[in-house]
């Protein structure tokens, strides 16, 4: 896949989030790297307004811009240093998802509740409110890239990585959801969640092997 081909499925993503509701208006921001190079939504740009041409390209190892003179969305850095990171990670999507917001305003720590869940994100990570934009925002989602391919962010969001944008994307659906189920249950009693033998049971299961290994491939 070349670049021209990550522009295009940056678009794809970029509009099914802000279709799915994980963003309003110039919110969030999400990107793909590819040789080197990762290809980022500029700064001021509704998700779902950006054209292929628009995306930023920015040199993972510089830190530079290299391409259009854009200016790269204000979490360049938090989407820089995962690269650095963590290697095997291909998209990192940031959204606003507004059951995830709402978690993190009354808990911490998301149990696993459905095979789904289990199979598609497992364990989702946190970070205790920090000041967006910042690299300290930068720095605490990087200590986590590397145990959690999702982490929710205190008052703020949630962050998901993959090994390409379906399936960064796909988690941050399954976390929206989780999130929902959560609290929907909460309103009646403490919810009943998988244990880690169940955990592992579902994660064993062939199925979900093909599942997962279907994510990996970018259409």
């Amino acid at each position: 896949m070349d670049s021209a081909n990550i522009r295009q499925e940056l678009c794809k993503y970029a509009q099914k989030i802000v279709a799915a509701h994980l963003v309003v208006g110039p919110g969030g921001n999400i990107s793909a790297s590819h040789d080197g190079k990762m290809y980022l939504s500029p700064s001021g740009f509704a998700l779902d307004e950006i054209l292929p041409e628009q995306w930023v390209e920015v040199d993972i190892a510089a830190g530079t811009i290299t391409d259009n003179g854009l200016r790269p969305s204000s979490e360049v850095l938090m989407h820089l240093y995962a690269y650095r990171a963590n290697p095997c990670i291909g998209a990192v999507v940031h959204t606003h998802p507004p059951n995830c917001i709402a978690f993190t305003l009354v808990e911490q720590e998301l149990p696993i509740m459905f095979p789904d869940q289990a199979a598609l994100v497992g364990r989702t990570d946190y970070v205790p409110y920090v000041l967006p934009t910042t690299d300290r925002l930068a720095d605490a989602v990087t200590a986590k890239v590397g145990i959690a391919s999702s982490i929710l962010l205190g008052n703020h969001g949630l962050v998901t990585t993959g090994r390409n944008l379906r399936e960064a994307y796909y988690r941050t659906e399954v976390v929206e959801e989780s999130a929902k189920i959560f609290l929907t249950a909460s309103a009646v009693r403490e919810p009943k969640v998988l244990t880690d033998e169940e955990v592992d049971e579902i994660a064993s299961l062939e199925s979900e092997a093909y599942r997962i290994q279907l994510l990996q491939k970018m259409k």
